[in-house]
């Protein structure tokens, strides 16, 4: 797989523009003006399973069972259990701020006026790591308190005293390891090797992932953009080496719909520093194009679609030929570095905007636009990675990687 950072050909004005592009590449925006999030998510489903782009740490999957397992052992009622377990959460920010962590610790800023606790952040991801037995929702969960702690207390034991895994009255891996006793006073994300290990065993029996890969094959790679500028990212196995490229190819395709639909945005407003912004930045994509121009024309796009479709995602036929045109004009019938101006991408765009927004599409709107902030899903498509990798580098420091 060629590397982004191979570019020792180029000249100086291409070099400059090159490390335009490496900057957009340390940021994500999640933000879907374009209607290309259900395949950002599919393939990042693909990858990460049980990731999403707001989760920060993997201790995360931890603490959240054990707050709950602490209210089982309590003997805590149904009706409390939603306000204690809430209330053991805003303690587990000051625990974590106790412990000397400051980056990654959800509701650091915010305390009890957090909206979305850790809770309902990781709550999908412990279901798809099978951490949580519970079949339903965190609120079904609370509504089902008494009920599941009177099942577990009529339960059969195992011979070994314990419940029966499978049992219905196992709401939380029996496997868990044990929660440290002061984790509520003072905590970290660092991970104990057994819980490094436990989650590495929870996620590799997913089957056969790249997330599963990364985190029993690899080193820690901290300063790495995206997933395909991994160190170890041409050693992928098979097939996660090809899905690496397909993802990579289409997020750097694609960027570039991005950036003139906000640079035509610049241009309806006449913000002339804006404009020159996203004419640099246009630019310097167009020379990655260019660069890259021997991957893009050996890219077989129904491959692409093949993989799209293996996800189950449901992507429409309207977004499936807004790309394909897209990328028909980037990568065909037009030379990167006139496309900005070309008038037929721009009518693609302003197509694609009134289909997905109707009364809301920005072009066209003055009342809209003076709303606009500048930057609508401006960066490249990085399928969770600047958070997926801090995931896995804690679990692979937690192994003594």
């Amino acid at each position: 797989m060629a590397s982004i950072f191979a570019w020792v050909d180029f000249a100086e004005e291409d070099r400059r523009k090159m490390a335009q592009v490496l900057d957009l590449f340390r940021e994500e925006d999640t933000r879907d003006e374009l209607g290309l999030g259900n395949i950002r998510d599919a393939i990042a489903d693909l990858f990460f399973p049980g990731t999403n782009t707001i989760q920060t740490h993997a201790r995360y999957f931890l603490f959240i069972p054990w707050i709950y397992r602490r209210q089982e052992e309590k003997g805590t009622a149904g009706a409390d259990v939603a306000r204690k377990a809430r209330r053991d959460e805003d303690s587990l920010v000051e625990a974590l701020a106790q412990g000397d962590e400051h980056e990654g610790v959800i509701g650091i800023g915010k305390r009890a006026e957090l909206q979305r606790p850790p809770s309902n952040i990781y709550w999908s991801g412990l279901g798809t790591w099978r951490i949580r037995r519970f079949p339903g929702s965190q609120e079904q969960y609370h509504r089902s308190w008494d009920s599941l702690m009177r099942r577990r207390r009529d339960a059969l034991p195992d011979d070994d005293g314990g419940l029966v895994d499978g049992s219905s009255a196992v709401a939380w891996d029996l496997e868990l390891p044990e929660a440290p006793a002061d984790f509520l006073r003072r905590t970290s994300f660092a991970l104990t090797r057994q819980e490094a290990e436990y989650l590495e065993q929870r996620i590799l029996g997913l089957g056969q992932t790249l997330l599963g890969h990364l985190v029993s094959k690899t080193r820690p790679a901290d300063s790495t953009y995206q997933v395909w500028t991994h160190p170890e990212a041409d050693e992928f196995p098979q097939p996660f080496r090809g899905q690496v490229e397909h993802a990579r190819l289409f997020s750097e395709a694609m960027h570039g719909a991005a950036l003139l639909y906000n640079l035509v945005l610049s241009e309806e407003l006449r913000n002339t520093e804006w404009i020159d912004s996203y004419r640099g930045r246009f630019a310097a994509w167009a020379a990655l194009l260019q660069h890259r121009g021997e991957a893009f024309a050996s890219w077989k796009r129904p491959d692409f679609w093949a993989l799209v479709e293996s996800t189950r995602s449901r992507v429409t036929l309207k977004t499936r030929r807004f790309v394909n045109a897209w990328l028909d004009l980037a990568l065909t019938e037009s030379s990167p570095d006139v496309l900005a101006g070309d008038g037929r991408a721009r009518g693609l765009l302003r197509e694609r905007e009134r289909e997905l927004k109707k009364s809301r599409a920005r072009l066209g709107n003055a009342r809209a636009l003076e709303r606009w902030s500048g930057a609508s899903g401006a960066q490249p498509l990085n399928y969770r990675w600047h958070r997926v990798n801090v995931i896995i580098a804690d679990i692979l420091k937690g192994l003594g990687g």
